[in-house]
């Protein structure tokens, strides 16, 4: 009779447990962040965008960008640096809630996440050294060179789709950073980044000073995001009302021009209001863009 009633005992207990974690696992999203309090923000570090100051503490457009949304979200930002090979599955694991990191937005992210609303508008360019640089004009002035780009960035899919690099060598490395230095080291001739990072890397007195964005090539105008976990409808909402509160308060546009100031062709945007003007400023004949950035570095 004993061993009846503990046996019920016990079997009662697992369906009361199996009850609290059949509720339990209906929470959100939104549940799990807001409980925590905090915002895990999943980034790597490069210039203008996330990086380190002098002092050490990380600052950048995006930071504190970052920070501003968090703010009105009600949550606390945590950044974490990630490996952004492996970013989707820091995101899916819940070691990060949120890649933030110029994140560009394609079919195939949108499939497997929840992204934001673009709030600005990059391409691809391809650096190389001075002497370098100056003598690609054509797909044939690549040929039997080695190329890098960041392994599945956008730089990526460009050097490994674009019929200008057909006749390259490609190689894949695991940042940006990495294939500059590359380029730099004289181990491959080309890298293909952000042209957000290049302006923010390549400037008068950098450690890059030798290396130049190659003239009148850019490829895969694009869009950056925040990217969620897939099916994250209310911490969705609640970003992007956020992201349009910051750039309604005037709080986005100061950032701008804190970290974008000699960078206006950035382009930074909302679904509401287009701060700068659209995306027909990269266009190559608009080459007083170019004496204008030379012309700010030399102020600055």
């Amino acid at each position: 009779m004993k061993k009846k009633k503990l046996l019920s005992v016990l079997l009662a207990g697992a369906m009361s447990a199996s009850i609290f974690v059949g509720c339990g696992s209906s929470a959100t999203d939104w549940d799990y962040i807001s409980n925590k309090g905090e915002l895990v923000i999943g980034v790597t570090y490069f210039e203008p965008m996330n990086y380190l100051d002098a002092d050490g503490k990380l600052t950048g457009f995006e930071t504190e960008f970052a920070e501003a949304v968090c703010e009105k979200m009600g949550v606390t930002p945590k950044f974490q640096k990630i490996d952004w090979d492996s970013k989707e599955v820091e995101l899916n694991s819940k070691t990060i809630d949120c890649i933030w990191n110029g994140l560009t937005i394609d079919d195939d992210r949108k499939s497997t996440m929840d992204i934001s609303t673009p709030y600005m508008e990059n391409k691809q360019v391809m650096v190389a050294k001075s002497d370098v640089a100056d003598k690609i004009k054509s797909a044939d002035d690549l040929k039997d060179k080695t190329v890098v780009a960041e392994k599945k960035s956008a730089g990526e899919t460009v050097a490994q789709t674009d019929e200008f690099f057909s006749s390259a060598k490609y190689v894949s490395v695991d940042a940006q950073a990495k294939a500059l230095l590359e380029v730099k080291s004289g181990t491959a001739d080309v890298a293909v980044i952000d042209y957000v990072m290049s302006i923010g890397t390549l400037k008068s007195g950098s450690d890059y000073a030798d290396l130049k964005v190659v003239d009148g090539k850019d490829f895969s105008p694009e869009q950056y995001g925040i990217a969620l976990r897939k099916d994250s409808p209310e911490t969705l909402k609640k970003l992007n009302d956020a992201i349009q509160a910051v750039a309604d308060d005037g709080t986005l546009d100061t950032y701008r021009a804190d970290y974008v100031r000699p960078l206006c062709f950035l382009l930074i945007i909302n679904l509401q209001v287009q701060i700068c003007k659209p995306f027909d400023i990269f266009k190559t004949e608009n080459t007083w863009i170019e004496w204008y950035i030379k012309w700010i570095n030399f102020l600055m």
